[in-house]
């Protein structure tokens, strides 16, 4: 596939990385020389300097013959006149923008972004879903990731077993005879930082990070099970208040007995944050300064959540309110250099904002009837939903005899209103919506199986 990338900043950067690996051809398009070269040293990607909403920019990158285009530079405005051009100009499929301004996205002006007026088929809003990823992870405390799959009626959970898991080192097998009512169902598994698919056989133990698909009905039972069933926290500290911070602390206010306090270092944006938020007690204050996390009462907290611009700060903000004892801290890091220092400072949660980003655009690029695709521990898993077609591989045959290579598990299907969590005798029928856990190699394989060729297996 050959992309056109408007746009060289860490977003950009981290979807060309994602793109370049899978072998599509990309072009990027930035007004700074300094980031075109460093992502064209880095990457092998084709880069271009100029400005991404001038036409003769675009010819020069090739968009005459372009599959996709993607603007994601800083400027709303920007992105959305590139698109137009693309569509306008240059006749291309698909093209996606990142918006941020909330006035934008706004449910009374939804038809903006359609084919009459500015045509764009895929509106990117990171901050938008970054708010929304760590609300459902405080609304499940014992999981580091909660995302929702066939219109939220069942989630991907992603939960670190501790020592005193009543089932570790119990085989899956094993679990599925002690837990036969039980709609969930353990697909993904990362072990000393490695991804894999486990088999029957395979035990889960303490330390594992495991990635289990579960009934929304069922998450809570699906996490007591595993030992990780906490109580919701009430007392929220957030450091930074830009526009992830503003729209989680609205959401925030809405959750009954939640009380929010938040630290904002700029004083023209503290005021802005004031000024939207309703219940929210907002401090001008350095999210790095003791004294001001005591005010925002850290000593009483359940939950802080570091969502500064600043990766720096958001780590060792996260340290520190750690180490004032809350029970439970969040932190919004976009390095990943930094990683290293999630286990020395205890910090319970690293939240990637590219991560959203890649999956909302993977789900395009990948071929065959995708309809969601989330993107996991950068990059070595997927996890894909999508529909089985009349005319697919999958159709008519049981699990056991599809003989699915290891690497990738079939976690739930969506049949009607049913929910099915499939046995190896399972069959998948034609419309069947399905959710499989994907390991990156198996990625092609399971692209072939969702394709309308009948001569697959």
């Amino acid at each position: 596939m050959k992309v056109i990338l408007c746009g060289a900043g860490r977003v950009g950067y981290g979807i060309a990385e994602k793109l370049c690996s899978e072998d599509n051809e990309v072009t990027v398009i930035d007004v700074s020389a300094q980031l075109v070269q460093q992502i064209s040293t880095n990457l092998d990607v084709r880069g271009i300097v100029g400005h991404g909403a001038h036409p003769e920019v675009l010819v020069r990158a090739g968009i005459e013959s372009a599959d996709m285009f993607i603007a994601v530079t800083h400027l709303d405005e920007v992105n959305m006149v590139a698109c137009q051009l693309a569509h306008s100009l240059f006749d291309v499929q698909t093209k996606i923008a990142r918006v941020r301004a909330q006035s934008y996205l706004d449910q009374a002006w939804q038809d903006i972004f359609s084919r009459n007026h500015i045509p764009i088929d895929v509106v990117i809003s990171p901050e938008l879903e970054v708010a929304k990823a760590i609300l459902q992870r405080i609304k499940t405390p014992g999981a580091f990731m909660n995302t929702p799959f066939f219109n939220g009626r069942v989630s991907l959970l992603g939960v670190r077993l501790l020592d005193s898991c009543p089932v570790a080192n119990t085989a899956l097998t094993q679990l599925t005879e002690l837990f036969p009512d039980l709609k969930s169902m353990v697909v993904g598994v990362k072990r000393a930082g490695s991804v894999f698919v486990p088999k029957g056989e395979d035990q889960i133990m303490a330390g594992d990070e495991i990635y289990v698909i579960a009934h929304a009905e069922q998450i809570a039972r699906t996490l007591d099970i595993l030992g990780r069933n906490e109580a919701r926290g009430q007392n929220i500290v957030m450091i930074g208040g830009g526009n992830i911070g503003v729209h989680l602390a609205k959401e925030l206010e809405h959750l009954p007995g939640v009380r929010v306090r938040m630290i904002e270092i700029n004083k023209e944006q503290a005021q802005k944050a004031s000024i939207a938020l309703q219940k929210t007690v907002v401090l001008h204050g350095d999210g790095l300064d003791r004294d001001t996390l005591i005010e925002a009462g850290v000593n009483g907290a359940d939950i802080a959540i570091s969502l500064s611009n600043d990766d720096r700060v958001n780590v060792l903000s996260a340290g520190l309110v750690k180490e004032a004892g809350v029970r439970r801290t969040l932190c919004l890091v976009n390095d990943q250099t930094l990683n290293s220092l999630k286990e020395p400072l205890r910090v319970d949660v690293f939240i990637d904002p590219r991560q959203t980003t890649i999956s909302t655009i993977l789900q395009h690029v990948r071929r065959g009837r995708i309809l969601a695709v989330q993107s996991l521990e950068n990059g070595q898993a997927e996890v894909i939903e999508a529909v089985a077609l009349s005319t697919s591989p999958l159709i008519g045959k049981s699990l056991n005899e599809l003989d699915i290579p290891d690497g990738i598990r079939v976690g739930a299907v969506a049949r009607g209103d049913e929910i099915l969590f499939p046995s190896g005798s399972f069959v998948i029928r034609a419309d069947d919506q399905v959710i499989l856990f994907v390991e990156r190699d198996k990625i092609p394989v399971v692209e072939k199986m969702f394709r309308v060729s009948a001569d697959y297996f």
